[in-house]
């Protein structure tokens, strides 16, 4: 829930009518906001600037920056100068002030915080393990593929097994914006891919058909599988040599 905001804010600010107008927003963002736009009304109250018909674009440009020297994180920033965005388009609206000057404002472009290179020493010891479980094969494989493609990791989750082609050694990845694009891979890839676990669709095969040769009933399996029809869940039915050997030994009266 939000509470009203207790700071040394001047009522011509209306945070109260502001938290009321953004009823519609989530309560994170509701209360984000408004603490977002007290911060800011206190920070201009030191300077002397009691309301926001006396904020010009350069006190918001200045307030901005100052956040920056706080070290604070990009998208910190970005939230505070949505949320100013927000209240000066709302109080223009409400006739509290005359112009917006908050209007097409930005958080300052910085420097971002790109992730640390890693040397190739480093590179070997993550990629260069024992794998001998299916687990540890898999995460060579996610690894082995996201370096050698430079692929973000929403697209290495977004891959079918269609879009490897290990014998032309290349992956087809759907980037932002829909942007299709062929990435050769290496071989040393190329070969994690091949170890790996199979296609995860074999799991739900190997699923369906463990808890059908461990005894359990077919509707069973096609409520758990989430099958409309029973005759889908008859697709999984390839009952392993062993359970039919048993099912005989244990049922037919000359076994």
């Amino acid at each position: 829930m939000w509470r009203r905001y207790r700071g040394p804010v001047s009522a011509d600010w209306d945070l109260s009518g502001f938290a009321s107008w953004l009823a519609g927003r989530s309560p994170a963002t509701r209360k984000a906001y408004v603490s977002d736009v007290g911060a800011f009304a206190e920070w201009m109250a030191r300077a002397g600037v009691d309301g926001p018909a006396e904020v010009d674009r350069m006190h918001l440009r200045r307030y901005l920056a100052s956040l920056g020297t706080r070290r604070l994180a990009r998208a910190t920033i970005a939230r505070k100068a949505a949320a100013l965005r927000c209240y000066f388009a709302w109080s223009l609206r409400q006739g509290h002030i005359g112009s917006d000057p908050a209007r097409s404002l930005r958080a300052p472009a910085g420097g971002g915080r790109l992730p640390r290179v890693l040397s190739g020493g480093e590179v070997s010891t993550l990629l260069d393990v024992p794998a001998a479980t299916p687990i540890e094969r898999r995460d060579v494989a996610v690894l082995e593929l996201l370096y050698a493609a430079g692929l973000r990791v929403s697209e290495l989750c977004g891959l079918d097994r269609g879009d490897i082609d290990l014998r032309g050694r290349t992956v087809t990845v759907l980037g932002k914006g829909a942007k299709q694009r062929r990435v050769p891979i290496h071989d040393t890839a190329v070969a994690a891919l091949r170890a790996a676990p199979t296609h995860p669709h074999a799991l739900r095969h190997t699923y369906a058909t463990h808890l059908l040769d461990g005894g359990a009933d077919l509707r069973v399996v096609q409520e758990l599988l989430g099958h409309s029809s029973l005759a889908t869940t008859q697709v999984y039915t390839h009952v392993s040599k062993e359970r039919l050997r048993a099912v005989y030994d244990g049922t037919h009266p000359r076994a």
